[in-house]
This record gives structure tokens, sequence and C-alpha cells, in this order.
């Protein structure tokens, strides 16, 4: 019988080196550490954070999954854009994380006036039973309170949440942004091999050690290897070797410190529906009572894709443009040479990526259509 320690377990086995693996990873790495789960209390944390953000903002509407932020002068003119941020460990800071490292930065810089984030909650033991369908009936409200249609930017986990939204209530969105979006895990990734892996009981295991929910503290004390500075340096794009650097150094650990807990509803369906049986490319997803099919999304698209992304690999992020509806003439492609986080908070990303993202939202595509028709 193994010795009560109360220390944290390690293991031989690898784990990736992306924070937005962690719940996965954990729950594998779990299958070898069920008594140091078992001597812990769960914890729950607050909404607040105390790192400031980037660009100034207002919140503009409270819900029970997010806050929805107005980012910058709070005008009301212009097209509108609305940033989903991935809801899996991190707060939503990802994508406004310093200057030079904000997806809000760029878009304002880019001429997007109006640009929203859904800055969404740390789960309380109250929000245990929130679903999926929690999360896109506030999205669904934070568009209305916005106005539709409206440009729908996902990052990551966001991606998928924004994809079904557009699946949903195609007349909501008008353009719709996808960057290291995991939709079709039948294209073999880290992320989707580690949740295959892993026995279902350990998913079931885990949330029940957190009450109903799944600990973000938890999962970072869990987790054996905190990223080096070249792991850090790879995420931003920036040699940290100077006083900024330290200064974004200092930030990003603080930043990765900063977690959110998860409903334990919502991650069970993630694990079990979306990254198990794969429903959302299948298919037979449904969202908000209804049975979504992606043929439906027929708006505009722009996938954003990392050639060295482990986590959502390219030919997984791209492979969107196949199972949308979206004529290939309004299909817009980019990838570059950057992992996972530098996709969100790398500074060359910045630099070249996403004013392009920001041109493409702007620009009259009447002329494309014309020629498709």
């Amino acid at each position: 019988m193994a010795e009560k320690t109360g220390k944290q377990p390690t293991g031989s086995a690898h784990v990736p080196d992306d924070p937005l693996l962690w719940p996965f990873a954990a729950a594998r790495l779990a299958m070898d550490a069920c008594l140091w789960w078992l001597e812990r209390e769960p914890v729950e944390q607050g909404d607040d954070s105390g790192l400031p953000w980037t660009t100034p903002n207002t919140v503009a509407l409270e819900l029970p999954t997010m806050r929805l932020r107005r980012c910058g002068s709070g005008t009301r003119s212009g097209q509108p854009a609305l940033v989903c941020a991935p809801y899996a460990l991190h707060r939503a800071l990802i994508a406004d994380f310093a200057p030079g490292h904000s997806v809000v930065e760029a878009l304002q810089h880019g001429g997007i006036d109006r640009v929203y984030l859904t800055d969404w909650r740390s789960a309380s033991s109250e929000m245990r039973y929130f679903s999926i369908d929690s999360y896109l009936g506030d999205l669904n409200v934070a568009v209305d309170e916005i106005g539709a249609p409206v440009d729908l930017i996902g990052l990551c986990q966001g991606g998928w949440l924004s994809l079904i939204y557009a699946a949903r209530f195609p007349a909501k969105v008008r353009r719709l942004v996808l960057v290291g979006a995991p939709v079709d895990l039948s294209i073999d990734s880290a992320l989707s091999r580690l949740t295959r892996n892993a026995p279902e009981m350990i998913y079931d295991q885990l949330v029940a050690r957190g009450g109903g929910n799944v600990s973000g503290e938890e999962m970072l004390r869990f987790w054996s290897k905190a990223p080096s500075p070249d792991d850090i340096a790879a995420a931003l794009q920036k040699d940290l070797s100077d006083e900024e650097g330290a200064a974004l150094r200092e930030r990003f650990d603080r930043w990765n410190a900063e977690t959110l807990n998860l409903p334990g509803t919502y991650y069970l369906q993630i694990v079990n529906w979306i990254f198990r049986e794969n429903r959302i490319a299948a298919g037979t997803f449904t969202a908000l009572g209804r049975e979504i099919h992606l043929k439906d999304v027929k708006v505009p698209v722009f996938l954003l894709a990392g050639l060295d992304d482990e986590v959502v690999p390219a030919t997984q992020a791209l492979a969107i443009a196949h199972l949308i509806g979206t004529p290939p003439a309004f299909v817009a492609a980019a990838s570059e040479p950057s992992n996972h986080l530098g996709l969100f908070m790398g500074a060359r990303t910045h630099a070249h990526a996403w004013p392009r993202i920001a041109k493409w939202l702007r620009d009259d595509l009447t002329g494309v259509l014309a020629r498709s028709a």
C-alpha cells in the first residue's frame, strides 16, 4: 500500500508543456495519484484577477457565466467584434496579455473600433451543473446586447464554442475567425490522444473530487513541470533576457498562476461529447435543443493555425474549411511559425497575422460574392 505523504506526485510519463492541456493531462496522471487527491480539500476561487488589463475596458454586462467587457473607448459606431476567449484553465487575459502581445490591442490597431471580450467566471459550487448550453445561452445574450450580427473571434476552445454558436444562430454572425480551434478530433493531436487514453471514470473522479467542479488550483498544483524561461519565450515569441523581458516573464508567471475552476457538467460534456465522441465534426451535437450541422455555417471564415502547435496541429485547425458550408472563395486561411500559446500571445503573430485578420474583417467582400455567384 502506498504511503500517504500529502506531496504532489511525480511520474515518468511525459506531460505536455502547454497549460491548456492541463485538465486532460492531470486526469491521466491521476491514475497514479488517487491517494494524493483524497487527502486534499476542494478549493474555490474568486473572480477577481490581480493582474491589470492591457486595454482599458468596462463591464458591459454581468452574466452568470461571464463578464462581457467592452474594450477601449466604448464607441457605439462601427461593426462590433466579440473575442470569445478559451474557457479551459486560465483567465481571459490570454487575449489581452501585454502591449504587443494582445489580441484586443491588435484588432484595435487594425481599425476595429468596437471590440468586446468574454471574461469567463471561475466556477463556484452553485455553477457545478452549468453545461455547454449555459455558456451558449449567455453568449447569445451577449451578442444580443452588443447588437447582431457580430464578428465572432474564437480562440482555442472559444473557437469550437464560436463555431457551434454560428451554426445555431447563423443570422447573428457576420464573419467568423477561428484561431487554433480544436473541432475535428479524428485528426490526431496531443490533446485528442490524452483525452482518449485516460479511462472515463478518471474524469468522473476528477469532478467528484472537486465537489462537482474541476479545480483549477488543484490542476496547477498537480502539474509537475512549470513553464521554463524557454517555454515562455516561445509563447511570447520574444527574447526575455533584458529588463522588459524579465517583466514579461514575471507577468506570464502571475497569469499562469491565476486559474479558473470549471463546472463539472461542462467539463464532462467537453471530454465526452467533443473530444471522445467528436460530435461537432460528426454532426451529432445538440445545442440549445437543436442538432447543429456545420454546413449551416456559410459566413466568411478566417482560419489561423500554428505550424508548431502540438495542441491543435495546423492540419486539424485548417480542416474546419472542409466541414463548413462557407464557399471556398470566402474561406481565408493562414499559418504561422508558432506554438499554441503563441497564436494568442506571440509578438511575431501579432505583428503579422493579426493585422491581416483585422484587415480581412474590414474588407468589403461584395466583389468576391459577385464573382462566386
